[in-house]
């Protein structure tokens, strides 16, 4: 039988998560009242500061999506400002005017795949980077069914996707974003939700099951 399989270390009903790879949290001692504004480009990194330092929700934080900005005010945090376009280099081009001759710290993985730090500091941004959280690719067990869609929420998930999985022409694939799309093999057919959501992803999936 067809199934959704949602690759991220979020759970939703629904569909099925494929684990396929881990979030490991990465603990440091830094001093982040120095800074003047906090840059997000994901939910895990704002998970990852809040366990090991309190003092983030001090400063102006800049998120990239809405789904981001949620969680930093859920937890508590200040938002300055929600990126419209929510994908990494265009968020930068955003933030340029807001952050010019500022002292920023961007809140980040181990490995990213846009251009934003060099966008920033090529455009007069004092900026930081902070790695707070990696993730590594973990082994999967599960027998996956044919004619079933694939959500990949990362270039990570489409990493460890095809690290253990061949591609099936009976599979459909949805991406959350551009730069995603660009880690899949080109044989690959896929769409691009409309918005950086997993919640939209699932709903696009939906219809490709009717």
């Amino acid at each position: 039988m067809a199934k959704i399989y949602l690759l991220s270390n979020q759970i939703y009903t629904e569909v099925e998560n494929l684990e396929v790879f881990k979030i490991e949290y990465i603990e440091s001692k830094i001093d982040l009242l120095k800074y003047d504004a906090l840059i997000f480009t994901s939910k895990n990194a704002v998970y990852s500061l809040e366990s090991f330092n309190k003092d983030w929700k001090k400063i102006p934080s800049f998120a990239i999506a809405p789904k981001t900005a949620q969680v930093i005010e859920k937890l508590g945090g200040k938002i300055a400002f929600t990126g419209i376009t929510s994908h990494g280099n265009d968020f930068a081009q955003e933030l340029i005017a807001l952050l010019k001759n500022k002292k920023v710290l961007y809140i980040k993985a181990l490995k990213t795949v846009s251009n934003l730090v060099d966008i920033l500091k090529n455009n007069d941004v004092l900026l930081d980077e902070l790695v707070v959280y990696k993730t590594s690719c973990k082994k999967s067990n599960v027998a996956l069914e044919n004619n079933s869609v694939f959500i990949f929420t990362s270039p990570s998930s489409v990493e460890c996707f095809f690290q253990q999985y061949s591609w099936n022409d009976s599979y459909k694939a949805i991406v959350i974003g551009k730069t995603t799309a660009l880690y899949l093999p080109k044989n690959v057919d896929y769409t691009i939700s409309s918005e950086t959501s997993i919640d939209e992803c699932i709903k696009l999936a939906k219809q490709f099951l009717i």
